[in-house]
């Protein structure tokens, strides 16, 4: 099932993340993604609040939707997973994604996927195609 989620996450690159530490807290992002780690990676700067949050709390989730009004086309996704500062070699898969963003040399962090849900309609009305990391 992670094949038709990732074909997903593939047609798409900003997803809604969600934080928890004293508050709770919400941002977009714009994400490249690791088939290798099945992971998320995205760039922010360690002074915003949700990444203040990350710092006491490193479980984060979030979604990635098809704006649509359509309801039998609508497909997105709901995630929870840990977020952690990304590898080197992951730098060159984000920098493919967004060029630009190289000249601003970003903090780079990874959001490791432990569960995904997603909703697809295509496949009949309220259709669910789930993932679980196997540890």
């Amino acid at each position: 099932m992670i094949e038709k989620i990732e074909r997903f996450i593939g047609e798409h690159h900003l997803l809604s993340l969600a934080t928890m530490a004293d508050r709770l807290w919400c941002c977009s992002m714009f994400y490249a993604y690791d088939p290798q780690s099945i992971s998320f990676i995205v760039a922010s700067d360690e002074m915003t609040e949700h990444m203040n949050n990350v710092a006491q709390n490193h479980h984060v989730a979030g979604t990635v939707a098809l704006e649509t009004k359509t309801v039998g086309k609508i497909q997105g996704i709901q995630f929870v997973g840990i977020m952690e500062p990304s590898s080197d070699n992951l730098k060159s898969l984000y920098f493919d994604a967004f060029p630009y963003a190289r000249v601003m040399n970003p903090t780079l962090w990874m959001i490791r996927l432990d569960e995904v849900k997603m909703t697809d309609n295509t496949l009949g009305f309220g259709k669910k195609v789930t993932w679980k990391r196997e540890f």
